[in-house]
């Protein structure tokens, strides 16, 4: 089958790769019919994440159809399409039981394209699938699904679920990408009082207040005099880093109010400087964390019902050979105006279970 491989920083090539097969009772293989590319995927080809070892698999992100289960999988079965979560877990451990699942030490977490094959791929092989692949509503159309196997869940708990975002509040978003986005989209559940949107792109300020930011500012016109403005000079509620670099996050701590929080979801790949001497007095709550993909149920039965505005995110679709292009268009996103690239591919060569050869 072919596959994206990662052969180290700024290499990369869409190529031949070994048939995933069941190597534990507890996996799946799945065979991939929509992927998406993320922005950690970036961070990974920059070389921000050396856990991921050269010949690795990328993508933590999919929607297909279930091949083949071992046999201790209960919950599905082939020909079950299901969405491939970004979050793998044992359900054992104690982060698991605590719904935890990022922090699995039971061998999960984030694992797909991280520390094995990902979902980049005709074929992905998913452990502990019991829990790490849901069942999909037969309404949901895949592009749309692919979306929650990452960015809703991830912008949802670590933006706006730990921010603590509530009725009334001002909340900004910094960096308007599709985590961003999400954090916008879902934040409005909450009736805030208002949200603003932080970038530089004007496409995603557009898409911004397309999906629910009331102000919109461009990074360079100095967003904190907007927001204390808009504040009455107190900042924001809740401030959500989701970008993943020094500058966001330290606008973040200083367009916060006090008492506030400051939820960081962006994946950070250089150190940012902590203004305690300033912060120290104003009571401010800063979050960080990874996803645990626990509201990925509750996402999927609202997009289900047309409650989440999946559909507007995606800016381009590629077919699932075409990786390389799709990749270089997603990294130049201020030139090319996209928001969340979606692959699929029509036909599939014949993956033979193991073991039937």
């Amino acid at each position: 089958m072919k596959g994206y491989v990662f052969h180290g920083p700024g290499q990369s090539a869409w190529e031949d790769v070994p048939d995933p097969g069941i190597k534990e009772a507890t996996d799946a293989i799945v065979r991939v019919d929509a992927v998406t590319i993320c922005g950690t995927d970036l961070h990974i080809l920059k070389g921000d994440v050396p856990e991921v070892r050269p010949g690795t698999v990328l993508g933590h992100e999919a929607v297909g159809e279930i091949v083949e289960v071992g046999g201790d999988v209960r919950t599905v079965r082939p020909g079950d399409r299901v969405l491939v979560s970004c979050i793998t877990a044992c359900g054992r451990c104690q982060y698991c039981r605590e719904g935890a699942y990022g922090q699995c030490r039971g061998g999960g977490g984030w694992i797909l394209g991280h520390l094995i094959d990902g979902t980049q791929a005709e074929y992905v092989r998913v452990p502990y699938a019991d829990l790490s692949v849901h069942p999909l509503p037969g309404a949901l159309d895949s592009k749309d699904a692919v979306l929650l196997a990452d960015i809703f869940p991830t912008a949802y708990e670590v933006g706006v679920l730990n921010g603590h975002v509530r009725p009334g509040d001002t909340v900004a978003v910094v960096g308007a990408g599709p985590i961003g986005l999400a954090a916008i989209a879902t934040a409005r559940l909450f009736a805030p009082e208002r949200i603003i949107a932080v970038d530089l792109a004007a496409a995603r300020l557009d898409a911004a207040r397309e999906l629910g930011a009331d102000a919109v500012v461009d990074a360079r016109e100095d967003p904190e005099q907007l927001i204390a403005d808009l504040t009455d000079g107190l900042g924001a509620d809740v401030a959500v880093e989701a970008v993943g670099v020094p500058e966001t996050f330290e606008l973040c701590t200083r367009i916060v109010r006090p008492g506030g929080h400051v939820a960081n979801v962006g994946v950070h790949g250089r150190p940012a400087t902590l203004h305690l001497e300033d912060l120290w007095i104003k009571n401010v709550t800063i979050t960080t964390g990874l996803v645990d993909t626990y509201s990925t149920p509750n996402l999927l039965r609202m997009a289900a019902a047309g409650r989440l505005p999946t559909e507007r995110l995606v800016t381009h679709t590629f077919p699932l050979p075409h990786m390389e292009e799709a990749y270089d268009v997603f990294a130049k996103a201020a030139d090319t105006g996209a928001i969340k690239v979606v692959l699929g591919e029509e036909q599939h060569e014949e993956l033979v279970p193991a073991g039937t050869a």
